[in-house]
């Protein structure tokens, strides 16, 4: 849930959220849309969703009318989850005439930095119906040592 609303547009961060690497995305410029565009944003600010399971991180993306090879999973060093991608603008031929152009085309990235208990060389990444799912297994926690009593003799 965000506390503070952001200035960019329709997103909002939390600055109390110290996974958070809520990126500023320049693809991203308000000005420079047309008036019409206002819901083009929609790709070059995908929106994604964290849970945490019992045995897992796991982020949620839409990434509506994207195939998988236009997105791309990365983990970083520092323990940084990257998710980013593009859609190329259709091709326009001589003859076509555009009656209105809403579909977004640009680039994305979002940065996620994961707890320590996040296993980052078994991250697993899967799509289906423009949603991309992103599962990142927890370590199990460190058992404590068993403390055995010691009976002082004398």
């Amino acid at each position: 849930m965000s506390l503070i609303p952001s200035f960019f547009g329709n997103r909002r961060t939390n600055v109390f959220d110290p996974f958070s690497l809520d990126l500023w995305d320049p693809f991203f410029n308000s000005a420079n849309l047309p008036a019409s565009a206002g819901e083009t944003s929609a790709l070059a600010n995908a929106r994604v969703d964290w849970k945490e399971t019992e045995e897992a991180h796991i982020f949620k993306a839409d990434v509506p009318g994207l195939k998988k090879e236009e997105v791309k999973v990365e983990v970083e060093e520092g323990r940084v989850l990257q998710i980013s991608g593009e859609r190329s603008k259709e091709k326009e031929e001589k003859n076509d005439k555009w009656h209105r152009f809403e579909r977004s085309s640009g680039k994305f990235m979002r940065k996620f930095r994961l707890p320590e208990n996040a296993k980052m060389d078994e991250v697993k990444a899967s799509m289906e119906n423009g949603v991309l799912t992103v599962t990142v297994p927890k370590a199990e926690p460190e058992k404590k040592p068993e403390v055995k009593s010691v009976q002082i003799s004398g």
